[in-house]
């Protein structure tokens, strides 16, 4: 009021300096001025709030947004006011460390590859971050934990999980470098995906019946197998790439060979053994870490 306004400071200066103004000004009446809404939220930082989990949605590009903001604001409520800060931030031990990592690596299907490599980069981060002093890389034991709890969840069996894991794990003292970090998780997701997919195949294989001829089955492991030697590559995805290319008219002129070879009816193979023999043709084409 007495003329000669100061320039305007910067955006974080000027935030600030609202929220001191604010503070210190009386509390508005019930329904008050148009400008109570406004002050309310920038005192209770709840814009601030709001954006940063929308830059974490778009950060991560969850499956499911609304479930990641559910869990998110959760997280926040239960971490208290430095939850919402950098994710390599120090946990108190392995477990939470653990549970951080396998959440952020489930956030994203591996073919949004930005956002998956991102969410194995933070998952990295958190499983690195321990109170002691930083060793290059993750701890084995953490990573190859984070594995297993991977590979819980899912339709693979547990012979083949097991297998897959020998293949990929490392020793528990030994510093695992990011590469070989993100191809572990990554052959894991695979499977999980591999296996599903078989047993959806199963499904159309047994009918109404719910049982699927043996011969049949075999047939289309034949055909799997050929199709997955014919990948010319070892990465985990394209080898699911390559089974998900086994079209129709293959699979059925393998099933009408079989079927026509012997007449007679054959026995049933059970989803369960279709499931291990399929899996263990993937299992087979994982390059272990060395």
């Amino acid at each position: 009021q007495d003329g000669g306004d100061p320039p305007s400071p910067p955006a974080a200066k000027m935030a600030a300096y609202e929220k001191r103004r604010a503070a210190a000004a009386p509390a508005p009446a019930a329904g008050g001025g148009p400008g109570g809404e406004a002050e309310f939220l920038l005192q209770a930082d709840v814009t601030a709030m709001v954006r940063e989990a929308l830059l974490k949605v778009l950060e991560a590009r969850p499956e499911e947004p609304i479930s990641f903001l559910a869990d998110y604001f959760e997280r926040l409520v239960l971490g208290g006011p430095g939850a919402a800060g950098e994710a390599a931030a120090e946990l108190p031990g392995p477990t939470q460390r653990l549970c951080r990592a396998l959440w952020y690596v489930r956030l994203a299907h591996h073919s949004h590859r930005t956002a998956f490599n991102n969410n194995i980069s933070t998952a990295y981060e958190v499983l690195g971050a321990s109170g002691r002093r930083r060793r290059p890389g993750v701890d084995g034991r953490l990573y190859s934990e984070l594995l297993r709890r991977i590979c819980q969840h899912g339709d693979a069996p547990q012979e083949a999980a097991a297998a897959l894991l020998r293949r990929v794990q490392c020793r528990e003292h030994e510093a695992v470098p990011f590469d070989v970090f993100r191809y572990g998780v990554l052959t894991c997701f695979v499977l999980l995906e591999f296996a599903a997919k078989a047993q959806a195949l199963y499904e159309v294989l047994g009918g109404d019946n719910g049982a699927a001829d043996q011969r049949v089955c075999q047939a289309v492991l034949c055909a799997l197998e050929e199709a997955l030697g014919a990948g010319g590559s070892s990465g985990p995805g394209r080898y699911l790439e390559v089974g998900s290319k086994l079209g129709p008219d293959c699979l059925a002129v393998a099933m009408e060979r079989a079927l026509r070879e012997e007449r007679k009816r054959s026995p049933s193979m059970s989803r369960e053994e279709f499931l291990r023999k399929a899996t263990a043709l993937f299992v087979a084409k994982v390059k272990p870490v060395e």
